[in-house]
């Protein structure tokens, strides 16, 4: 499957700009325990733990938009030197901020600086030959690496740096494009090349509906898991430990996926993962008494269920506009929802009560369902006969 631009790269030069993307979306692994680490220092309030990670994924969800509209596509090289180097000092300023609003705008900026990371990432990918098969490959690569980070942090004697580590070990990772910037393409085509992206019809905006909702529940859960892993008994080192733990779920998740994903039909999976990951926010909402070992257990479904259904949205894209037009929005879509999740959390968080967060998690997984309803049965094709583009029916 390839889209209407589809350029040769070298292998060097995808494997620059995978690792240049797993940069920018390393913070989004680690945010449990860095955000958590702020809440312990009293920098942040845990009523604003959902809005400082909703304004840095915001961010970079809106940042990547405007990245393809305004930064030069034949300058790839100097937009990573200087997303690099600005976003290591960014990582490092955050440590010096106090208080939930200036957080915020702290972290705002990081998202639009790794955006700008980002969007090399995705120019390679949806100009290469095989974007769905290329970007199968970033998204397990990107998890691997946040989960030997996130397993460095806790196992690594790191105590000479205080709480202070994680952003120090975040900024040092944010030197790696550094690393690889002469493996960067220098010609990706133009502007005028790229495939416009459309919503097509109802059934296009309901398929996005899809990833956003179901990012909603898992950045829900994800973003409030240091202190609903306190609640259930786990904490300090072994906290840590279970970030990694949840992380190499998501690459076995991914994996499997990789495998699967164009044998198995779309609608049932994605409704089943759906159904999962409710299963996941009512079990950890029911936790009424200290229980790590369950917790841990849900984790790890957790884990795998997230990474497993991400390959699915880009394939019902692909399903309902064969062009790539919409496939090209599930990106966008899925890191909105990501940050979308905690914020609309946030309102639910009194003092350090977040026993909530998980039914609300539950909720978007059934607004996930609703929204295979709506794409199946609810939303005439763009050509008005129910049938997907290419006359493949969903399923």
């Amino acid at each position: 499957m390839s889209t209407a631009v589809s350029l040769t790269f070298r292998r060097s030069e995808r494997a620059a700009a995978l690792a240049v993307g797993c940069v920018a979306l390393m913070m989004l692994g680690l945010q449990p325990a860095l955000l958590g680490d702020l809440v312990e220092q009293q920098r942040i309030s845990m009523e604003g733990v959902g809005i400082v990670a909703m304004g840095e994924i915001f961010a970079l969800g809106i940042g990547v938009v405007l990245a393809e509209k305004f930064l030069p596509l034949q300058h790839l090289r100097p937009v990573a030197i200087c997303g690099s180097l600005l976003l290591v000092m960014v990582n490092l300023l955050t440590l010096l901020v106090h208080g939930d609003a200036t957080c915020a705008a702290i972290r705002v900026l990081a998202g639009l600086l790794e955006a700008s990371l980002f969007w090399i990432t995705t120019v390679v990918i949806v100009r290469s030959h095989e974007p769905d098969r290329l970007a199968g490959i970033f998204l397990t690569a990107q998890t691997l690496t946040q989960a030997l980070v996130a397993l460095a942090l806790a196992k690594l004697p790191l105590h000479a740096l205080g709480w202070q580590a994680g952003f120090v070990v975040l900024a040092a990772v944010c030197i790696t494009p550094l690393l690889v910037i002469s493996r960067l393409p220098r010609q990706v085509g133009s502007h005028s090349d790229a495939i416009m992206p459309s919503i097509v019809s109802w059934r296009g905006l309901f398929a996005l509906l899809v990833p956003f909702a179901h990012l909603s529940a898992i950045g829900t859960l994800w973003a409030y898991l240091e202190p609903l892993s306190k609640h259930a008994g786990i904490a300090g080192g072994n906290a840590d430990a279970l970030v990694a733990l949840t992380l190499l779920m998501q690459v076995i998740g991914g994996s499997l996926a990789a495998l699967v994903v164009r044998r198995w039909r779309v609608g049932p999976t994605l409704v089943a993962s759906a159904v999962v990951v409710a299963m996941i926010g009512l079990g950890m909402h029911q936790l009424a008494t200290p229980d790590p070992w369950r917790f841990t257990a849900l984790c790890a479904v957790f884990g795998f269920a997230w990474l497993f259904q991400m390959p699915f949205h880009v394939r019902l894209a692909f399903q309902i506009d064969p062009h790539g037009r919409i496939a090209l929005l599930v990106p966008p879509a899925q890191l909105l929802g990501s940050g979308f999740g905690p914020l609309a959390a946030s309102f639910s968080v009194h003092g350090d009560d977040v026993q909530g967060i998980p039914l609300i998690a539950a909720g978007f997984a059934v607004c996930v369902v609703v929204a295979l309803l709506l794409v199946k049965f609810r939303a005439p094709s763009g050509d008005g006969n129910g049938v997907l583009a290419g006359g493949e029916h969903f399923k």
